[in-house]
């Protein structure tokens, strides 16, 4: 059993600025910080659509999808938060959730607001050092897994005085763990006299710690990035208001719920709208359309290899999508291919949406945008965060500015490192994004890719991020990267280095591997300038990856640099 001292510190302590009080009016005044919080949403549409599905969790392998309406998750939520507290789960404690997309979720969500604890969904790749550190910073007191995960858990509990209960979800149960649903979902305790009295003032307030989310690590363990009801109420509120979405919202998402993408535009946004999020327990690309068709989804969120895969299935087997009204595309830019295939087979617009997980969604393209506009922007942001290119206008600049953001959905700060938070933020709340944009010339952006990965040659700063995106979308590559080799360091002026080689690392498809003049080509055919083509290419059979699927460009760069040991250069 734990102790007080064993807590994880309070969000005081770990987080890293405090809004203005004028700043924090404007935000209510707005609507963007509000005095209820999800937990409000959920138990006000039980009230009024009881009856409207909530989730649609599909399970490929078993052929089945379990739903949840409105009446039925709030009763779940009530049941989950009461089980907690006969975990011994206090306010202010942590509920690790490591699980792929599954129903259970979505009332541990929901459970975590009631109780006023702190939710920790952990990705279901996390294992090893990774997640002994996720565990162990947040001071998780229960963690809700699979078999496996349960068993290093166990183990490791000897390291993670925190952690009082180890439950699993389906399959056998370790020694030392709980049975999810025999402990949690098969007694009814929301029936029981007294019930509702138990969950009484507990509730998490609006800008309480509510979720812990971590980032992708690429340069050592992971940083868990504290957000509040509120933080994300904006976030999800400016997302949805893009789209003009009413209570006909339908979303069928492709990412993990354990990411901010999947756990807030897609569970939180549908339940403050009062509508439904689809999704299924496994990467099934070609099945999403499946989805798409039942439910009725108005939109459809995914990266841009699942709505490449999408196209091709309804190009295969033609589903019926009149529903759909936006394709939302995160995390990588979007061709013009992709977005007229969408157009083409789906009926439906395609929009590029930018954000990271301090900030959630933070720009995003908008339906009366001009057409195509998709695959030349990241969009306008959205209404509750501002952007600013902070440019040095020295040589190697070109316009391009680094990116920083400030607004009512910045994260509280990272636990327990308030001065990496810190470190970022100016002294009128901007924060450094780490990432290089330029001017679309309509109020928004075009991401060009992270600072540290620049390449810059004569004098000009290589859209990296689109010339990953072309490549990797070659039919013969599944993914590329592109780095820079060689001397790169900036100067005194603040200028960008400049690059002396350009190498595209690219994991071939089914055997095959495009050539260096193909890449080249594709490049040049989409009218980008010839100084920044690669001068060689490098086959992988996979791109290293962070849990959240950010390239560690850093691994590549020592791989591929001269004077290293020399890498298999492709014929041709």
């Amino acid at each position: 059993m734990s102790t007080t001292a064993e807590r994880p510190p309070a969000i005081a302590e770990t987080a890293a600025h405090r809004v203005p009080d004028e700043r924090a009016a404007a935000y209510r005044g707005r609507g963007w910080w509000r005095d209820e919080t999800f937990l409000d949403d959920l138990h006000r549409h039980a009230r009024t659509r009881p009856h409207r599905t909530a989730v649609a969790a599909r399970r490929i392998a078993e052929s089945r999808t379990d739903t949840l309406d409105y009446a039925e998750l709030d009763r779940l939520t009530d049941r989950f938060a009461l089980a907690l507290l006969e975990l011994g789960v206090r306010r202010g404690d942590h509920v690790a959730v490591q699980l792929p997309n599954r129903w259970e979720t979505v009332p541990l969500i929901f459970a975590a607001l009631r109780t006023g604890t702190v939710v920790v969904p952990v990705s279901p790749l996390c294992e090893g050092e990774e997640l002994r550190h996720r565990l162990a910073l947040t001071g998780a007191r229960v963690y809700v897994t699979l078999p496996d995960a349960a068993e290093t858990a166990v183990r490791l509990r000897g390291e993670l005085p925190a952690l009082a209960h180890v439950l699993v979800v389906d399959g056998p149960v370790p020694e030392g763990a709980l049975g999810f649903h025999e402990h949690v979902v098969a007694v009814e305790r929301e029936r029981e006299g007294g019930a509702a009295a138990r969950l009484d003032g507990l509730a998490t307030r609006p800008d309480d710690p509510f979720v812990v989310l971590f980032t992708s690590g690429t340069t050592g363990l992971s940083k868990g990035v504290v957000h509040s009801p509120d933080t994300v109420h904006s976030a999800v509120r400016g997302y949805v208001d893009a789209f003009g979405a009413g209570d006909d919202w339908v979303a069928a998402v492709s990412t993990p719920l354990v990411h901010y993408s999947g756990l807030a535009q897609g569970v939180l946004g549908s339940v403050l709208l009062g509508g439904t999020v689809a999704f299924q327990d496994v990467r099934r690309n070609e099945a999403l359309l499946d989805l798409v068709e039942r439910y009725g989804a108005t939109l459809l969120y995914g990266p841009p290899a699942t709505l490449a895969d999408v196209v091709a299935s309804q190009r295969t087997r033609k589903r019926d999508t009149r529903t759909l009204r936006h394709v939302v595309i995160g995390s990588a830019p979007v061709l013009p291919e992709l977005a007229d295939a969408v157009a083409a087979t789906l009926g439906a617009r395609a929009h590029s949406l930018w954000g990271m997980s301090e900030n959630g969604p933070v720009t995003t393209t908008r339906p009366e945008d001009p057409d195509g506009w998709a695959s030349r922007s990241n969009g306008r942001p959205i209404d509750a965060m501002e952007i600013r290119l902070e440019q040095s206008g020295a040589p190697g600049s070109d316009g391009v500015g680094r990116l920083k953001v400030r607004g009512a959905s910045l994260a509280l700060g990272y636990l327990g490192r308030p001065e990496a938070f810190a470190a970022e933020l100016d002294a009128d709340g901007w924060f450094d994004t780490g990432d290089l944009a330029r001017d679309d010339g309509r109020g928004g952006i075009r991401v060009l890719g992270r600072a540290r990965d620049a390449i810059v040659r004569g004098g000009r700063v290589a859209p990296v991020a689109e010339l990953e995106a072309l490549v990797g979308s070659h039919p013969d590559a599944v993914e590329a990267a592109l780095v820079g080799v060689g001397p790169q360091d900036g100067g005194a002026d603040g200028s960008l280095g400049r690059t002396s080689g350009i190498v595209a690392v690219v994991a071939g498809r089914d055997g095959r591997l495009p050539t260096l003049q193909d890449v080249r080509a594709r490049i040049t055919a989409a009218g980008h300038d010839a100084r920044f083509l690669p001068d060689r290419l490098e086959p992988v059979a996979a791109l290293p990856k962070t849990l959240t699927g950010k390239v560690r460009k850093a691994e590549l760069r020592a791989r591929f640099t001269p004077g290293r040991t020399p890498a298999r250069e492709p014929t041709g």
